[in-house]
């Protein structure tokens, strides 16, 4: 089956009937809803670039478990190549879009790649030639779909299998002969409305005690039992939302009362472990990717933030605070991406065959990005003056008792029209300084999991022992010195009993040793 164009994908949502409410009105047709056309508009790109011959190589992959010619956003990872062309290709998307949102797909299908082969090995179930055929499917339909992955919580105190209200996470009700019943609330599932279909994973790690809640399934967005109730997409219909009232997302909540889910659409139901693994797994594809989203984001405040320059009649050259300012907003985007192209070249091959981004590297750059996107805002606003949020409405654009007047005050440059410093000024105040801007701030921070979550799986992979032991043969063991039989002061990191680690194949040299050989180009096996 072909892939599919914007239009297709937009014709295809008319097919569906979601249960959708959006600022308190039910939905008839998502399709045609003026409030998430951006939304749309959003996806739809990633649908019509993968259609163009100049973004063929970025946009598309070749599935190694089907041989097939699959959207880049549906495909389970082999390489580090892969990985690479993954981070570009969501790079070109958000500097069109700001948030290419259907690259959670590709992030959410390579942690269940992995964990549900895991989890045949441990239990002898059958869940990843499951998720497979599912996969293959999907890929071949070209479809989209939303990530239930955070629950409600209810209580952050309490673990899931001790809330007071079992709803605030979904979680397993009834299991059948021919499936399971599934109820609770994911509440923050991106694109929810405009999904072909949701596909439900666990947030945490889990207990035995919270096996219940340890499931992951694929259920279509208009199943019986499925209430999304959603944010519009951008700024909709706003005169002055340059960007973001064409392109934008909704975030929605997810209720799933008494959803009935056939054993071929689950693919994790009460092994806690192998959740808790599809959580972590997802999460590192994810910051991976968002690494790349926000580069895209930086790409769109770069660019406006030169125009706004050179209307302002400033010249980075002649005036070295502007230059400086440029200089540091360029550092952190290209900073943090580069911590996601080591996170590619560094990456690990899994046990499933697919490969996982250094934890370490993903980690660091999603920590960057999360805490530097403020400052990202700030740097736009510095270069760019304070028209960005002084400008009068658009409205006056067309005043024929101001218009004139304001024209000839506002203009920067002689030769760039005031029309045109003014368009740029306001898609900077669009992308910085309104809601939607706080919207970028807010899901750059929490987006992937918090700040706080970052740093523990930096703690938990880097290999600190490894550079203590460094330091101890330096000093010939006289600052740690210990007595035979004495324990190391400082251990190693869990799940690392030696220098690499008891499961991750070994990784290219980071400097120190041994260089790195050279990687098989995946394209010489096919």
């Amino acid at each position: 089956m072909p892939m599919m164009s914007a239009a297709d994908y937009r014709e295809s949502l008319r097919r569906l009937k979601p249960r959708v409410f959006v600022n308190g009105q039910r939905v008839e047709s998502v399709a045609d809803e003026p409030l998430l056309a951006p939304g749309i508009n959003g996806i739809g790109v990633s649908y019509d670039y993968a259609l163009r011959p100049e973004y063929e190589v970025l946009m598309t992959a070749r599935q190694g478990t089907s041989g097939r010619t699959v959207n880049r956003m549906l495909h389970v990872d082999e390489s580090s190549t892969d990985l690479l062309y993954k981070l570009e290709a969501v790079r070109l998307l958000c500097r069109e879009t700001g948030c290419a949102q259907r690259y959670l797909a590709h992030d959410g299908f390579n942690g269940l790649f992995q964990a549900t082969k895991r989890a045949d090995e441990a239990h002898g179930t059958a869940y990843h030639a499951r998720f497979l055929e599912y996969l293959h499917w999907f890929q071949d339909n070209d479809l989209s779909i939303g990530i239930c992955m955070t629950d409600a919580k209810g209580d952050r105190s309490r673990r899931p299998g001790a809330q007071a209200n079992p709803d605030v996470y979904v979680h397993v009700k009834e299991r059948r002969a021919d499936g399971i019943v599934i109820r609770g609330t994911k509440a923050i599932v991106t694109s929810a409305p405009y999904m072909h279909e949701l596909l439900v994973m666990p947030c945490r790690t889990m207990t035995p005690e919270d096996r219940d809640f340890a499931v992951c399934c694929a259920v279509p967005v208009d199943a019986e039992g499925v209430t999304i109730v959603s944010k519009p997409a951008g700024r909709p219909g706003e005169a002055a939302a340059k960007f973001s009232a064409k392109y934008g997302q909704s975030v929605a909540a997810v209720q799933f009362d008494d959803v009935f889910v056939p054993w071929e659409r689950v693919f994790l139901a009460g092994e806690h472990e192998e959740a808790g693994f599809a959580t972590t797994a997802y999460a590192t594809h994810h910051r991976h990717s968002c690494i790349a989203a926000r580069a895209g984001f930086g790409d769109l405040l770069i660019g406006a933030g030169t125009l706004m320059i050179e209307a302002n009649g400033l010249d980075p050259e002649r005036h070295g605070h502007i230059r400086e300012s440029m200089v540091d907003l360029i550092r952190i985007v290209e900073g943090f991406f580069a911590c996601g192209v080591a996170a590619s070249v560094y990456c690990a091959k899994d046990p499933a065959g697919s490969v996982m981004p250094d934890a370490v590297f993903a980690n660091v750059g999603k920590l960057l990005l999360a805490t530097q996107i403020y400052d990202m805002h700030r740097l736009a606003h510095t270069v760019s003056g304070g028209l960005v949020v002084a400008l009068p409405g658009p409205e006056e654009d067309h005043n024929p008792e101001t218009a004139g007047s304001l024209a000839a005050v506002l203009a920067g440059r002689p030769d760039i029209p005031a029309s045109q410093r003014r368009e740029v000024a306001r898609l900077i105040e669009d992308l910085t300084a309104s809601d939607t801007g706080g919207w970028y701030s807010v899901i750059s921070l929490h987006g992937g999991g918090s700040p706080e979550a970052m740093k523990r799986e930096i703690w938990r992979n880097y290999p600190v022992a490894e550079r203590a032991e460094l330091v101890e043969r330096l000093l010939d063991r006289g600052a740690l010195a210990q007595g035979e039989g004495e324990s190391r002061r400082l251990s190693r990191q869990p799940g690392r009993c030696c220098a690499t680690g008891c499961e991750v194949p070994a990784l290219p040299s980071r400097g120190l040793g041994e260089p790195a050989p050279l990687r098989e180009d995946p394209a010489a096996r096919r």
